[in-house]
């Protein structure tokens, strides 16, 4: 089938790294397991299954249980495992009867660069201040790299300025580089946004992250304002990960879609500082960083420029390859120039041979869930006849920093402001029935409304993100699309079980994230309980009917960071 082999160039590209809904980080490396998990899953069995054009526990199962065996060897981008779900994915959207969804073409091919920083045991970052020269260690103290996908890159006696949050949000009348040129200077900048603290609730949205407290953001803009290096100084509890998740991420491969697809300004040194290093950098320099990063949560707040200047050599091996996002779609009967798209991404973490036991990252929950009932939702439009298009997309590359949904946003097959909706399944709790549904960063759409309607239906009810500081909302798919101004809603599981209540769920949403979340136990289990996840996907497809079957735009709420996007797309 055609492109379902990569490029040569794949096997130069270390695709292992992992960002997901649940990661701050670009590529980290996958943690090794402490347990012992189940036994592998046997090869895919040959005998047909029979599936149901209604959406059935038995049918989800029969896709998880395939796409998460053993035999597609953790679906990493570039391996077997890619060739393998991707031709299932092509092959069950054809017994469906469903059309290629990307202009005539099943596949939408991603291109990607990887940057391998070299040297790591040797690196250091230098700071002269004070007289005298701090060296900052890569790894226990700091780590680094260049987004700009270039082979050598030399930081040498660059002026050292904090810029609190490192933020510039007009609506919130707040500018972090107000008076202040960081052109080629080094700034370093804070985790989160002003309001996380919540020492003040009228700044941004409290306690709750928004887009600008994502580190993405924080090196994007300090690029926009002409910096030259950029250290987001690491704190635990604001940044709601330790220092480990940041070492491993950065010690790994970054990877990113190549400047010709994303020409937006890159920082030619980025990296992270631990708070320890910044405590130390900043009392070289003769001033207090703990009472400086007080002062940043208070409006008003005014650059301090340090006197100190960095330096650093960075020498990268960089690669380039290819990877897959599978496009299909039911053409609407009425409005067909107008679509609701589903997405979830396919990808995994592969395997490890360093691993005593079970290799392979199966990843059954992240993010075979998703895809499972990505088809079961596929297969239960595909007997009716919507008046919009319908759009479903398995993306790839999620746990390399959501490239796949990245790509497809900046080539859609259809229109983005013709895109009424995104609806972003990934890594769907395996419960009994819930009376909720958790969805992630409640608050931003009114998307949320007919979701609510929907579960009323059922008499079920919506609750909100728990820990909404962390700002979840970021970390999958949906968030490429809400980015360019497309009502995207992320939902996952309740934590309110009929059986056992919030104690219950949260206790089995606490299980997997420390004993299986990017671990070889995240694994199909034949003792599962799919009721719940069942229930769930019955949901998440009459959200998309009744979008797909109605002449209503979402709209984001007033006070939504992603309102302005879409507004200016919709003027056409």
């Amino acid at each position: 089938m055609r492109r379902l082999v990569l490029a040569s160039t794949i096997a130069l590209l270390v695709l292992g790294g992992c960002q997901s809904h649940d990661e701050e980080t670009t590529a980290s490396a996958p943690a090794k397991s402490s347990t012992s998990p189940p036994p592998p899953m046997p090869a895919v069995s040959n005998e047909p299954h029979t599936f149901s054009p209604e959406i059935t526990a038995d049918d989800f199962a029969a896709h998880l249980r395939t796409i998460s065996s053993d035999e597609y060897e953790g679906r990493k981008p570039g391996t077997l495992g890619e060739r393998l779900t991707t031709h299932y994915l092509v092959e069950e959207f054809k017994r469906l009867g469903l059309m290629p969804g990307n202009k005539g073409d099943w596949f939408q091919a991603v291109p990607v660069v990887s940057t391998a920083l070299q040297g790591q045991d040797t690196l250091k970052l230098n700071v002269a201040e004070g007289g005298t020269n701090e060296a900052f260690v890569f790894g226990s103290e700091m780590v680094v790299g260049t987004l700009q996908a270039k082979p050598e890159v030399e930081l040498k006696d660059s002026d050292v300025v904090f810029v609190g949050y490192g933020v510039d949000a007009p609506e919130a009348n707040w500018n972090d580089f107000d008076g202040i040129d960081v052109k080629g200077k080094t700034v370093v900048i804070l985790v989160n946004d002003p309001g996380w603290n919540g020492s003040d609730a009228s700044l941004f949205k409290g306690r709750e992250m928004t887009y600008y407290g994502r580190w993405t953001y924080k090196f994007e803009e300090a690029a926009r304002q002409g910096a030259a290096a950029a250290f987001i100084v690491h704190q635990t509890e604001p940044a709601a990960y330790g220092w480990n998740v940041v070492q491993s991420s950065w010690s790994t491969p970054r990877l990113d879609l190549p400047e010709r697809e994303d020409p937006a300004p890159r920082l030619a040194v980025a990296g992270w500082l631990t708070h320890e290093a910044a405590q130390r950098l900043f009392a070289k320099a003769g001033k207090d960083f703990d009472a400086l990063a007080k002062q940043a949560d208070v409006r008003g707040f005014k650059a301090v420029p340090l006197d100190a200047k960095a330096s650093i050599k960075l020498d990268s091996a960089i690669a380039h390859a290819t990877s897959n996002n599978v496009v299909a779609m039911i053409k609407g009967s009425k409005r067909p120039d107008e679509a609701v798209i589903y997405t979830a991404h396919w990808d995994h973490l592969g395997k490890d041979p360093s691993l005593k036991g079970h290799q392979i990252y199966n990843g059954a929950v992240d993010n075979g869930t998703g895809i499972a009932a990505l088809l079961e939702i596929a297969g239960k439009f595909a007997g009716e006849q919507p008046e919009r298009s319908v759009i479903f997309a398995a993306v790839t590359m999620e746990e390399s920093g959501l490239l796949g949904s990245k790509y497809y946003v900046a080539h859609p097959p259809f229109p983005l402001d013709k895109t009424v909706a995104d609806i972003n399944m990934d890594a769907l709790p395996i419960t009994g029935p819930t009376h909720d549904m958790e969805v992630v960063g409640l608050g931003q759409s009114d998307l949320e409304d007919t979701f609510k309607e929907v579960l009323a239906k059922d008499n079920r009810t919506i609750s909100g993100d728990a820990s909404p500081e962390k700002g979840h909302y970021f970390r999958s798919d949906h968030f490429n699309f809400a980015k360019a101004g497309v009502p995207a809603l992320a939902a996952n599981g309740g934590v309110d079980m009929i059986q056992g209540g919030k104690a219950a769920g949260e206790a089995a949403a606490e299980d997997y994230v420390k004993n299986h979340y990017h671990q070889p136990t995240d694994v199909y289990d034949s003792r599962w309980d799919f009721t719940g996840v069942t229930q769930n996907v019955k949901a998440f497809y009459e959200l998309g009917e009744t979008l797909a079957n109605s002449d209503v735009f979402p709209k984001w709420r007033e006070t939504s960071e992603f309102r302005t996007a879409r507004e200016k797309s919709m003027k056409h």
